[in-house]
């Protein structure tokens, strides 16, 4: 039996709002696919003679494989906001890939899907709308994901060690604050920038500087849905801005709204 993960806590804008929403679920992959994949995810909805609903995201830097009828997709990493519209009744089954992950299945440059989209047979040149249908043909999540991993498993390639290395790197700079610049990476890791830049470029698809400030501006969200309240001298000293108005600056970039008007949408 697949074993479930609990609810995203970080990278999910207006979580409270998006909760009521709809239903978020996340289950481990099994061991022979672990090291490549995260977890799986599900979201479902019936929003029947409601409003539709504006979903957004931070994605993280990772590749995911999502799975709705008709629709089914490789998503590369997602540098700005992910914004999808929920409306009348749907679910969707996806793939996270821990990041480096899915490169030995890709065997290209990660960074040639920042930002975009791809169908899944670029990845096996095989059908999909089979194993689309079959997924949606089952109600629980537990025989969905049993499907899926037998796929996966068919397909599945060699482990490159270059992926524990990355999320060994990616790791600390989500768990660690102090981190906040590619330098520090660099000295913690032995590892010249121009390399450790090659190595994201090709197997996250997005820069380490790119990870640090996504992960610190996803904090910023969280804090600010949580406290209510927008402490900017104590936020831009723990981010490592020397000013808060680079602060706000980058908040905006990303979110798309200033921190005072992203509280306003709490309520």
């Amino acid at each position: 039996m697949a074993k479930e993960k609990g609810k995203p806590t970080r990278g999910v804008l207006r979580q409270t709002k998006a909760n009521l929403t709809a239903k978020h679920s996340r289950f481990f992959a099994n061991t022979k696919l672990d090291y490549f994949i995260e977890h799986y995810w599900t979201v479902s909805w019936d929003l029947t003679g409601k409003e539709p609903y504006l979903a957004e995201t931070l994605p993280n830097p990772s590749i995911h494989i999502v799975f709705e009828i008709g629709n089914s997709k490789i998503f590369g990493v997602t540098k700005g906001r992910f914004s999808t519209l929920l409306e009348g009744k749907g679910s969707v089954f996806g793939i996270k890939f821990r990041p480096g992950g899915f490169y030995p299945f890709f065997q290209k440059n990660i960074a040639v899907l920042t930002d975009k989209t791809i169908p899944i047979s670029e990845l096996t040149k095989e059908e999909i709308l089979p194993l689309e249908k079959e997924i949606f043909q089952k109600e629980d999540e537990e025989s969905r994901i049993k499907i899926v991993e037998t796929w996966l498993e068919n397909i599945l390639p060699e482990r490159d060690p270059k992926i524990l290395f990355i999320n060994t790197i990616i790791d600390r700079i989500k768990d660690d604050r102090s981190i906040q610049s590619v330098e520090q990476i660099t000295k913690l890791y032995s590892i010249q920038l121009r390399s450790l830049q090659r190595l994201f470029q090709e197997y996250v698809g997005v820069s380490p500087k790119w990870v640090i400030q996504r992960f610190r501006i996803q904090e910023v969200a969280e804090r600010i849905e949580k406290e209510k309240t927008i402490p900017y001298a104590e936020m831009a000293l723990e981010l490592g801005y020397y000013d808060q108005a680079h602060f706000i600056k980058d908040f905006k970039n990303t979110i798309g709204l200033s921190p005072e008007e992203y509280l306003k949408t709490m309520f």
